[in-house]
């Protein structure tokens, strides 16, 4: 079974995605938890959507109201030079959802805060999330729904309480929206063998990121890949492993 092997190691991969990180100011940060060893990766983006009055689906196929037409843009321009502290980590998102928009839909910004956290249990990162408007409203888990690329969303709905869910951030007791990760190990095992083969240094969280990202409109830029040099003796450490 690939995963990875402990906190320790966990920690370890975090590490080094974050300073490659830094160098594409990419906006991720370690969060370390207030008398505890424990801690979590974090980003914020804003994404610029637009939205329609077109009722749509909820994930259970049950009618709602909610607008669900997104389009990301590049919104670098209406952030003003100078920001303050609180906006500093707030990085924008230019990935594109792919959604088309009616003529009659309308410009919104949404907040997006994504954290990397371990799971003991399944011997896995977790992608936990939340979403909200500027006004600080924060988004239903139908909303969210909504906003997960088309291409995405027809396959992960066949089993929603598998996928998307709500529950309990584990080291901050808040809600929090998060990608289950019952099906980590069955989707992240090719993809190591894969980079194995092509003699290619995997980063456990990098690569995991990759595939789990872009299903809540969180890409990773292809640049990461780049600038990974060849593995120091340290960073050949944090392969992952098969228990026994």
């Amino acid at each position: 079974m690939s995963c990875l092997q402990g906190a320790e190691n966990f920690h370890q991969c975090c590490q080094v995605l974050l300073k490659l990180s830094d160098q594409l100011r990419d906006g991720w940060s370690w969060e370390p938890i207030q008398g505890s060893e424990e801690g979590y990766m974090r980003k914020t983006a804003l994404k610029s959507v637009f939205i329609n009055s077109q009722a749509t689906r909820n994930h259970d196929g049950s009618s709602s109201d909610l607008e669900s037409r997104t389009s990301c843009d590049t919104i670098g321009d209406q952030l003003e030079e100078g920001a303050t502290a609180d906006q500093a980590d707030v990085y924008v998102s230019t990935d594109d959802f792919g959604h088309e928009y009616d003529e009659d839909g309308s410009r919104s910004l949404l907040q997006y805060e994504y954290h990397i956290v371990y799971s003991c249990s399944y011997m896995a990162p977790v992608l936990y999330f939340r979403a909200s408007t500027l006004e600080g409203r924060s988004l239903s888990l139908e909303e969210v729904w909504s906003f997960v690329h088309p291409n995405f969303r027809s396959r992960l709905q066949h089993s929603p309480l598998t996928t998307i869910t709500q529950q309990e951030h584990p080291l901050l007791g808040q809600p929090f929206f998060m990608i289950h990760p019952c099906k980590t190990e069955e989707f992240m095992r090719p993809v190591l063998q894969l980079e194995t083969e092509q003699h290619r240094q995997a980063n456990y969280i990098l690569t995991w990121l990759s595939v789990v990202g872009p299903l809540v409109g969180l890409d990773v830029s292809l640049k990461y890949s780049t600038l990974q040099s060849p593995p120091t003796q340290a960073e050949a450490s944090l392969q992952p492993v098969s228990p026994s």
